[in-house]
C-alpha cells in the first residue's frame, strides 16, 4: 500500500492547502474539476487508487465533507469507485469532450457545427436587444427576438439570445432558424450585404436560468459571446448574444 504521503497528483505533500476562496464557484465544484482534469491528464490512472478523503483535505485545505461532495461527483459521473475497507480507484476516463469551437474568422462563423441540433424556446416580435453596441450601426425600428439552444448529442452546449432586424424576419425559415448559425441568418439572405461584424467573448459565470438550461452548476464557468452585424445601410441587423458552457468550448486562433 503507498504511503500516507502520497497526494492527488502523486507525489509528496507540502502541507499547504489550495487557495480556492479566490473564486465564486462552490469549493467542491472547483474541486470535482480539479479532480476530473487529473483523471482526464492521467494523473491518476485507470484502475489507480487515489488519496484518502484525510489526504485530499489536508493537500486542498477544506473540510473532509467538501471532498466527499466532490467524490459523489465523479462516482455519479462513473469515473470512480469507492469500497469500503479497501479505498477508492479509479473506474474510466472521462467521455471524450464534445469541444464547440467559437470561431475567429468569417467562414468559420458562417459554419455550422456538425451534428449540432437547435430548439427553440422562445419567439417574439417587437422586442430590442436590451444593451445597446455602441460604436457601430443604428437601431433597426423593431427586432424579433428568439431564444435558442444548441445541443449535440443530447448536451446543451449553448443557449443563445438573437435580436434580428424585423424586415428580414419574413426570409427567414423555420428550417433556417433551427439549423444556421446567428450571423449565416442574415448573411444568407438575398440582397442583404453584411458591411460590418464584430465579435467579443468574455469570461463569466452561470446564473440560475444559464445553469438551468445548459445542465450546468450554479456558478460553473461560462463564454459569453457578443456577435454582431451590420448591413450596407448602416442598419444593426442582428445581435445575437451565446453563453456557452466553460467546461466545453474552445478557441482556435492561426496566428500565421
Amino acid at each position: 500500500m503507498e504511503g500516507t504521503t502520497r497526494t492527488a497528483a502523486g507525489t509528496a505533500g507540502t502541507g499547504k492547502g489550495l487557495d480556492l476562496s479566490r473564486s465564486a464557484v462552490p469549493r467542491h465544484i472547483q474541486l470535482t474539476t480539479l479532480f476530473r482534469h487529473r483523471i482526464e491528464q492521467g494523473a491518476w490512472k485507470i484502475g489507480q487508487q487515489i488519496p484518502t478523503v484525510d489526504e485530499l483535505a489536508t493537500e486542498c485545505g477544506v473540510a473532509r465533507a467538501t471532498i466527499r461532495q466532490a467524490m459523489d461527483q465523479l462516482e455519479a459521473e462513473g469515473l470512480i469507485e469507492r469500497f469500503r475497507a479497501k479505498g477508492t480507484f479509479v473506474r474510466q476516463a472521462p467521455r471524450e469532450r464534445l469541444w464547440c469551437e467559437v470561431e475567429t474568422d468569417w467562414n468559420g462563423l458562417l459554419r455550422s457545427r456538425e451534428g449540432a441540433e437547435i430548439e427553440i424556446l422562445a419567439d417574439e416580435a417587437g422586442r430590442e436587444p436590451p444593451t445597446i453596441p455602441q460604436g457601430i450601426g443604428r437601431l433597426a425600428a423593431r427586432y424579433r427576438h428568439l431564444r435558442r439552444r444548441h445541443s449535440r448529442n443530447g448536451q446543451p452546449f449553448l443557449l443563445a439570445d438573437v435580436w434580428l432586424d424585423e424586415r428580414l424576419s419574413p426570409k427567414v425559415t423555420a428550417a433556417d432558424l433551427r439549423s444556421k448559425t446567428a450571423l449565416k441568418l442574415v448573411a444568407g439572405i438575398p440582397g442583404v450585404r453584411i458591411s460590418d461584424a464584430r465579435q467579443t467573448l468574455t469570461i463569466g459565470a452561470a446564473d440560475v436560468e444559464t445553469a438551468a438550461a445548459l445542465n450546468l452548476p450554479l456558478n460553473a464557468p461560462v463564454a459569453l459571446v457578443r456577435r454582431i452585424a451590420v448591413d450596407a445601410r448602416g442598419v444593426l441587423v442582428l445581435v445575437a448574444d451565446g453563453i456557452y458552457r466553460g467546461d466545453m468550448v474552445r478557441i482556435d486562433i492561426k496566428l500565421k
